[in-house]
């Protein structure tokens, strides 16, 4: 086999490995690492949760003696920081591995490119840019926060075929079928938060919480400029883990209506609440994703204001004809101004199709 080819098995390799851990390792990424010499695989390990051991050492431990003189794959830049654990660095030096091979470099400040120098300066052999574009992808949400300094915002939505979410009367239950539904809270699982407006508060009555598939619940936040959301709401009852957040105006605040809650004061904009000063909030209080599963009003706002980052929309072979959309105005008067998607992708769920993309900014 190739070198080249070789370099790209075992990467392959070294993302499935890290996908095991997804929705687990927050706020760290998802990764994998192989420890092979020539085509053998002598060990692999991967990060399981965000506190435990990362993946080299995992590796490494499996290896034992056997790393010495070996190749490791890695999807990420091992890290030359102590943390909660120490530099994975120092380890593979110690362990005699020869030559490291890394999918792209850690954005994160305390690493970014400084540990190909340390690994060089100790003689190993440092390849880097193997399956590039797939490692970034795979932890999209980690490089964004780390580069962008804002939670990665993902929309959701369900509609028919002629791009209704609702009834005339409100009614959406049920647009999709159990598969589309079950990989809905799939995706709940995956990201920190998820977040819906008083709109769809009121009117769908969500818990917002992980059922149907294994997982953790996420950060439930309602965004609302309201003081009159009903305390029978599902979202307030199911409250038990103290992980529900109201993102409202001081003003609302002050009233003192919502202090069971965890509150985060948003400043407001002539549009109502000011999505991006939400956003900086959110990063404060460390949340790096957030999935939307507000109504119209809000995912409109979010296209309009250019913060939405991934799109997931399910579609259900049905029609309406009256009720209510999926996207409001959007203030876009031409064609050339529409908002398009790249790196688009299709997949059967049931009898519903799912469409996801990222926007293009």
């Amino acid at each position: 086999m190739a070198v080249v080819q070789l370099y790209k098995e075992m990467m392959k390799r070294a993302f499935v490995l890290a996908r095991r851990a997804e929705g687990k390792t927050a706020p760290n990424p998802m990764v994998g690492a192989v420890i092979f010499k020539g085509e053998n695989i002598i060990a692999t390990g991967y990060h399981k949760k965000s506190g435990t051991l990362h993946a080299e050492i995992n590796a490494l431990k499996k290896a034992g003696s056997d790393a010495k003189g070996a190749s490791i794959a890695i999807n990420l830049e091992p890290c030359c920081h102590k943390g909660k654990t120490g530099p994975c660095t120092e380890a593979l030096i110690a362990a005699g591995i020869k030559k490291v091979i890394y999918g792209a470099e850690d954005p994160y400040k305390e690493v970014n490119g400084r540990s190909r120098v340390i690994l060089e300066e100790k003689g190993i052999e440092v390849i880097t840019g193997v399956c590039a574009k797939e490692a970034k992808r795979l932890n999209e949400v980690y490089y964004h926060f780390h580069s962008v300094h804002r939670p990665f915002v993902i929309v959701k939505s369900a509609q028919t075929l002629d791009g209704r979410i609702a009834s005339v009367t409100g009614d959406s239950k049920w647009i999709t079928g159990p598969s589309a539904r079950a990989f809905a809270h799939k995706l709940r699982a995956r990201y920190d938060a998820v977040m819906v407006g008083s709109g769809t508060v009121k009117t769908d009555n969500p818990e917002l919480t992980v059922r149907s598939v294994k997982g953790k619940n996420p950060l439930r936040i309602i965004l609302t400029s309201s003081d009159a959301l009903p305390m029978k709401l599902g979202v307030f009852e199911a409250n038990e883990d103290n992980k529900t957040v109201i993102a409202t105006s001081r003003a609302v605040m002050s009233k003192k209506v919502y202090n069971q809650f965890i509150t985060w004061p948003v400043k407001t904009s002539p549009r109502g609440l000011d999505l991006n000063d939400f956003l900086k909030r959110a990063a404060k209080h460390g949340v790096m994703s957030i999935l939307v599963e507000g109504g119209s009003k809000l995912t409109t706002s979010l296209f309009r204001e250019r913060l939405v980052d991934k799109y997931y929309q399910f579609i259900a072979p049905m029609m309406l004809g009256e009720g209510i959309s999926g996207i409001g105005d959007l203030g876009l008067n031409k064609i050339a101004q529409a908002i398009s998607f790249h790196d688009c992708g299709f997949r059967k769920l049931g009898n519903d199709r799912l469409f996801w993309g990222y926007p293009r900014r």
